[in-house]
């Protein structure tokens, strides 16, 4: 029973981690876009200002299910396809735009916290913008904005298990399944071990990335 506990644990937590990496991979980029779009386009801010306010504001188990059945009761079709694959992507773009709103704010304040006379200092030295962003400024956020982003990848982990509300067959899912077929209770704690090793690892990654930016005081 055991190793058949293990088996299917293992199974849904791979399509924990899918979703953890591919939220990462797509939301990352998306929030450091959005964060240059509200500090230097000003058409631009207020809207995305307005759509970080509802998406911080709101549960992200609501803007699952908003966004897995919205198409389909608005539009009157399923823009996501079908079957298990077809929920995984919507469950996936409600993941992304959720932590991409709140990476965004994470860059903003890490990018504005850089004191202006850094900025001018490298315009003296004849720097494009670009040049002070990548050579000057960037190194800086980063070392800034690690133990925000780290809480927020952590978070993000167990967010994971959120996706189960449109029925995506992620670990909790597979532990919970035992207590419907055998009426055992255990497998579903035992999916807190995934977890813990998993955020563990993640917590001594980050801090080893603290520990190479330590010279940035």
């Amino acid at each position: 029973m055991f190793e058949t506990v293990t088996l299917s644990l293992a199974r849904g937590f791979m399509m924990t981690l899918r979703l953890f990496t591919l939220t990462l991979l797509f939301s990352l980029p998306l929030g450091l876009l959005i964060a240059s779009g509200v500090i230097t386009k000003k058409a631009l801010s207020y809207p995305l200002r307005f759509l970080i306010w509802i998406i911080r504001g709101t549960p992200l188990m609501l803007q699952l299910l908003v966004v897995y059945y919205g198409p389909g009761i608005f539009l009157g079709r399923n823009i996501w396809g079908m079957g298990d694959e077809g929920r995984f992507i919507a469950s996936l773009a409600a993941f992304v735009i959720n932590y991409a709103c709140y990476f965004a704010e994470i860059f903003r304040g890490g990018i504005q916290s850089i004191p202006v006379g850094q900025y001018e200092a490298g315009r003296v030295l004849g720097l494009s913008d670009k040049q002070i962003f990548r050579n000057i400024v960037l190194l800086q956020v980063i070392k800034k904005i690690i133990p925000p982003i780290s809480n927020e990848v952590i978070t993000l982990v167990k967010d994971t298990s959120l996706a189960r509300v449109i029925a995506v067959y992620e670990i909790i899912w597979s532990g919970q399944s035992f207590i419907k077929s055998q009426g055992i209770i255990w497998p579903l704690f035992y999916t807190g071990i995934f977890y813990l090793l998993f955020s563990g690892l993640l917590t001594i990654l980050f801090d080893r990335m603290e520990e190479r930016l330590s010279y940035f005081v």
